[in-house]
């Protein structure tokens, strides 16, 4: 079994995606950061699965860790957004780790 928070660490740490099950659906992310609000604990990276019209719509998209479950660990690395910004998404946020 595989530990999500401790995948998630990992794929930020070290640039890679990962397989995950999410709202019954099987996505590919590239995390970028986590951080703690209100005592949860939440992702945001990019779905690389979703249809984007162009490159410069792509964006982070947060999810909270409880209803996420990474089914693997890729051996695929990614480049952070070229617009990211290594900050929590609000200001009562607690970053917790960043690419």
């Amino acid at each position: 079994m595989i530990d999500t928070r401790l995948s998630l660490m990992e794929a930020i740490s070290f640039r890679r995606t990962v397989n995950a099950r999410y709202n019954g659906g099987i996505i590919k992310l590239a995390p970028h950061l986590m951080f703690e609000r209100h005592g949860d604990l939440f992702v945001s990276a990019l779905n690389l699965t979703k249809a984007w019209r162009s490159p410069e719509e792509r964006r982070l998209g947060q999810f909270k860790l409880a209803g996420l479950e990474v089914t693997e660990l890729l051996e695929e690395v990614f480049e952070p957004l070229p617009d990211f910004e290594a900050a929590a998404p609000r200001e009562d946020d607690t970053l917790l780790l960043t690419v």
